[in-house]
């Protein structure tokens, strides 16, 4: 196994960039036929963002989430349904967001990605978002959430505005946390059946992946989500994707152990050691080891929020602890930002 290191260089030329052309930011809504199953309301819908390099003198402005006057988190700065930048097919990143995260709440990561020149696709995944109401069926049809990245890539495509920027031959995919293993079925692994998390949970019930709690039995008595699980070990992987970069990923106790081991495309992995939630030594370790070829980043007392937007004093008025870094989040980011771009800058340049 490799170990990656961002060097200090690699650092500055991301900052450097982080001060270059304007990104835009525009919004779709695609349908996705499993979200009914997920979506508390049984909506078909799947909202879909995209960052991409915009044209130069497009104005940019703040973005943020929570109210405009006491924001709880600070994203960065787009410029909003902005034109395109001209140069033709631009390499394509999905981007997947952690359980009950959004799309913007890896916003300060997509943006980056999009000034360094990717279109990054990203969505809001049905009942499991900021949002929306949160359902146990989103949590357990898990494997769903890849299909949610082949709508939306495919909604882009079609697009008479998106498509004609995306390079199909240079597609990537990443995620933190649940969007880390969505990103790693995207990739190829595939999900085994639930009963092996259970059977781990029943035996870990302190891992940080076994502290949700939720009715479980009544959502698996649905005759609709039986015949979903059903389709738990199908291969859900994106033919597209050639390579994945994920941030804190898991649970990968929901994965194949052997599909892991056969997994062909390149993957990064980052991990705080500090990670409580999704703790390393029975996720992100486990894939890191048994995925041919992984490179592996560990951040010295980083935890697992330390990869979402970042938070603002009203942020940690709110969250607590869940806003409270021992390493400084901004220095985070910039080291996932710099190794992300180098990782695809190696993974997709080589792409037919």
């Amino acid at each position: 196994m490799k170990y990656l290191f961002g060097a200090a260089l690699l650092v500055l030329l991301s900052l450097q960039r982080a001060h270059a052309d304007p990104v835009g930011e525009t919004h779709r809504v695609t349908t996705e036929k499993t979200a009914v199953l997920r979506d508390a309301e049984r909506r078909d819908q799947l909202r879909v963002t995209v960052w991409y390099p915009a044209t130069k003198g497009s104005v940019e402005q703040p973005l943020v989430i929570g109210p405009p006057d006491k924001p709880l988190f600070e994203v960065g700065s787009v410029a909003f349904d902005a034109p395109f930048a001209d140069g033709g097919s631009r390499p394509i990143l999905l981007l997947s967001h952690g359980a009950g995260g959004s799309a913007r709440l890896m916003g300060w990561f997509g943006i980056a990605m999009a000034r360094a020149g990717y279109v990054v696709i990203a969505v809001d995944h049905p009942g499991d978002n900021f949002t929306d109401v949160k359902t146990t069926a989103a949590m357990l049809l898990a494997w769903d959430r890849a299909e949610d990245l082949r709508s939306a890539l495919a909604a882009a495509e079609n697009d008479p505005v998106i498509g004609p920027h995306l390079d199909r031959a240079r597609v990537g995919v990443a995620g933190v946390s649940f969007g880390g293993y969505t990103a790693l079925v995207a990739a190829g692994a595939r999900s085994s059946d639930l009963d092996r998390l259970f059977a781990f949970c029943a035996e870990n019930p302190n891992d940080g992946v076994c502290r949700t709690h939720f009715d479980r039995k009544k959502t698996l008595d649905s005759p609709e989500i039986a015949a979903e699980r059903a389709r738990a070990g199908e291969d859900h992987r994106l033919p597209e994707v050639q390579a994945a970069f994920v941030m804190a990923p898991g649970p990968i106790q929901m994965l194949d152990p052997a599909s892991l081991v056969a997994m062909r495309t390149p993957v990064s992995i980052m991990l705080g050691d500090e990670d409580k939630d999704v703790p390393p030594a029975t996720n992100g370790l486990i894939a890191a080891k048994a995925i041919p070829g992984a490179t592996l980043l560990r951040l010295p007392g980083v935890g697992h929020t330390d990869f979402v937007a970042d938070c603002t004093d009203a942020g940690r008025a709110t969250f607590g602890q869940r806003c409270t870094f021992s390493v400084p989040q901004a220095d985070t980011h910039r080291q996932a930002i710099a190794a992300a771009q180098e990782f695809f800058a190696k993974t997709l340049a080589k792409a037919p």
